[in-house]
């Protein structure tokens, strides 16, 4: 692949493998180093890909197998932090504030076991299919759609918990599709 096809893959899809690898790892520098991971690996491996069709589920899964692979790394050799920097955190901005709501799904979202997260961030916020989840999760298709159906349940149990489900008491069903669409 030539420099300039590389560069478009890049720009096509850096933001999605960004967003999915934040969910994972949930620190903004892992998956920085998880999404430049995985296009060193296409970089070095993308042209024994025969089928070109399938390049966005190739580096999906690349990348969530990086990140098994770190977990497991990390499990066996665990790192212990002596202090986190105050100049890290986020600052609120009015954006930020007006799209709490928006805020308390992905927080619940960060909440669910893996998983169950891992398929609903790649339907719902990287529109992936089931096919292609069963791919990049290496699972099949009824196991996937079994995994959406749990992971929303457990986001409705923990979206019931939060401050701005008291507002929404009225209604027995949480919109969860809508709301995770909406952040995407």
């Amino acid at each position: 692949m030539g420099g300039m096809e590389f560069n478009e893959l890049v720009e096509t899809h850096y933001r999605g493998l960004f967003q999915f690898a934040l969910s994972l790892a949930r620190s903004e520098a892992d998956a920085a180093d998880l999404t430049q991971e995985t296009f060193l690996r296409w970089a070095q491996k993308g042209s024994q890909l025969r089928d070109v069709s399938k390049v966005k589920s190739w580096l999906y899964t690349t990348l969530y197998r990086q990140f098994l692979g770190r977990q497991r790394h990390v499990t066996r050799f665990p790192h212990d932090e002596i202090g986190e920097a105050e100049h890290r955190l986020p600052v609120v901005e009015s954006d930020a504030v007006r799209a709490m709501e928006g805020a308390d799904v992905m927080a619940a979202l960060a909440e669910i076991d893996e998983v169950f997260r891992v398929p609903l961030v790649l339907f719902y916020l990287e529109d992936h299919s089931y096919q292609e989840i069963a791919e990049i999760l290496d699972v099949p298709a009824g196991t996937v759609m079994s995994r959406l159906w749990r992971g929303k349940e457990q986001l409705r149990a923990k979206l019931a918990d939060t401050p701005a489900a008291a507002g929404r008491r009225d209604s027995k069903v949480i919109p969860i599709n809508s709301q995770l669409r909406k952040e995407a």
